[in-house]
């Protein structure tokens, strides 16, 4: 009962938006109208709820908020909310990465061993930077190394503190898939000892600013004031039904930065995806790099990742490169269609929103 709401809209108004289209008005006023239906239909406007931003050819069909930003002061979601975007977050440490590569002060088949000499089993000489971006190391995730109530505060340090003495391997590097966020924190560090700079520093100054994020950070306890229109996540009580607040001092890891970290909003999300297309923040070459399929998703056979992206080609189907989040309340979506230069991005603040119902409406919708 708790996702009747976001479970059902989708398919229930997807014949009723399809009508719309064949509507003789202008050519594309049927479409927004079925699309602005879709979401407003799914979230409504006295809960939690999402900002989306749809494109096309680099034109803005739908710039819109749905629901409240917070419960507690029932600000509203529009365009300038910001949201965390949780694993979205990856995206920006594998440019960093790559524009470090871009530079020639790294490469990605360096080995781990030659930046933390300190990590003392053998295997990190196996281990790759390519292997990290790629979820492909075989180094198993934090969650059974740490306590429960280190977890609930843990920042980037604390968060990859069990790697130094880690002495096993979930499997050989470069072998399978498995996605962990610690190893992204590694990469962080990385960036840090590589380029001399502190991580958040560098990100200002060579992918936020460059990007026209201005107001785009990554969220540090107590530090709440700098996020400008911040939201908050939001899940449904076992007990009671009502809206509790998720986020930090509610979710595990919520404070670690490279693997999850930023707050941003669809307006400047869309613009660090016009930096990517045009070049601003790093070479056409590398992007392909990044963009381009390394292992295949075991649990899906028509997805696979790159470094920070996940690559979906469908049988029949064009190709879908975007990545998603989930932290504590959040659950975010950037998605890029290439072949019909669509974007379509939705930030929500509450944890039953399920892209995978809206995404063969959208679909549908945008002739994708």
């Amino acid at each position: 009962m708790k996702q009747r709401n976001i479970l059902a809209a989708g398919f229930a108004l997807m014949l009723v938006a399809l009508s719309l289209i064949s509507c003789k008005k202008n050519p594309e006023q049927p479409l927004i109208d079925a699309l602005d239906q879709t979401f407003s239909s799914a979230f409504p406007q006295d809960g939690p709820g999402a900002a989306v931003l749809i494109t096309r050819g680099g034109k803005v069909l739908l710039d819109k908020g749905y629901g409240l930003a917070d419960m507690d002061t029932k600000a509203k979601i529009d365009g300038d909310t910001f949201f965390n975007i949780a694993s979205m977050s990856k995206q920006f440490t594998a440019v960093a990465i790559l524009q470090l590569a871009q530079e020639g002060k790294l490469s990605v088949d360096d080995c781990i061993h030659k930046y933390f000499p300190e990590f003392k089993a053998d295997f990190w000489d196996r281990i790759t930077i390519a292997n990290l971006m790629s979820h492909t190391s075989g180094v198993p995730d934090a969650r059974g190394y740490i306590p429960y109530e280190e977890k609930i505060l843990a920042t980037d340090s604390l968060s990859m503190a069990y790697l130094y003495n880690l002495d096993t391997l979930n499997f050989q590097p470069g072998e399978q898939y498995e996605y962990i966020n610690p190893t992204y924190v590694v990469l962080g560090k990385i960036v840090e000892r590589v380029s001399g700079e502190e991580f958040e520093a560098y990100m200002r100054s060579h992918i936020f600013d460059p990007a026209q994020m201005k107001s785009t950070v990554y969220y540090v306890p107590g530090l709440d004031a700098r996020i400008p229109n911040m939201s908050h996540g939001y899940e449904l009580g076992d007990q009671d039904s009502l809206w509790h607040e998720c986020d930090y001092g509610e979710e595990t890891f919520f404070a670690t930065r490279p693997d999850g970290g930023i707050y941003t909003s669809t307006h400047e999300f869309l613009s660090w995806e016009k930096a990517l297309h045009n070049g601003t923040v790093l070479d056409k070459e590398y992007l392909e790099l990044a963009q381009t399929p390394k292992i295949l998703v075991s649990e899906n056979p028509v997805r696979q990742y790159g470094y920070g992206w996940i690559v979906e080609h469908r049988d029949n189907a064009p190709v879908n490169v975007y990545h998603t989040g989930a932290n504590g309340g959040f659950r975010t979506l950037g998605a890029y269609y290439p072949a019909s230069d669509v974007e379509v991005i939705i930030f929500s603040n509450r944890v039953d929103f399920n892209w995978a119902v809206f995404k063969p409406v959208v679909e549908e919708l945008m002739g994708i």
